[in-house]
């Protein structure tokens, strides 16, 4: 079956599903191990990547996916195995082969903001395995997202640094 696009992303930001934490992501520290924000957070973006059109179906389809060329997380609060948590997305800035998102962590009740996690992503062609131009309709999806999310407030974060504070 076809994958399609919404025509619209409801929503700015974008917000995924409700998700669960699930036993065996909690570490010895009692809390949501490291690796498995990662995890909540790809599954946020592959949410979004549905609705824009460029998941499972066009890398089938069309030979297109998208590769994660540079991550930076915050890890701001302690997620545990009962809390119930929801990204936001945000798609900062967008080129003809490059995708700047932006996203929240929060718990899904009570709202606070546990971790964020800034990223770059690449367009790829899966025949050449190389980066590539996203198709006309894709990149126009695309940048009435980024349309959209410019219109709103953006949130504290983007483009901090991975540095030692300064003593001075």
């Amino acid at each position: 079956m076809p994958e399609t696009a919404a025509t619209t992303i409801e929503g700015v930001p974008f917000r995924s599903s409700i998700m669960q934490i699930e036993p065996q992501w909690i570490d010895y520290n009692g809390h949501l191990n490291m690796a498995y924000y990662n995890v909540m957070f790809d599954r946020a973006i592959d949410q979004m990547w549905l609705t824009l059109g460029i998941g499972p179906g066009y890398m089938k389809e069309r030979g297109g996916s998208t590769f994660t060329a540079e991550c930076h997380v915050r890890y701001l609060r302690e997620i545990h195995l009962d809390d119930l948590v929801q990204v936001s997305v945000w798609l900062l800035e967008a080129d003809d082969k490059r995708l700047h998102t932006f996203q929240e962590l929060r718990h899904a009740t009570e709202g606070w903001l546990s971790a964020t996690s800034e990223n770059m992503s690449l367009h790829i062609d899966m025949g050449s395995r190389k980066v590539a131009a996203f198709p006309p309709d894709i990149r126009e999806r695309i940048a009435a997202v980024v349309k959209a999310h410019s219109a709103v407030p953006r949130p504290e974060g983007i483009g901090r640094n991975v540095a030692m504070p300064s003593k001075r």
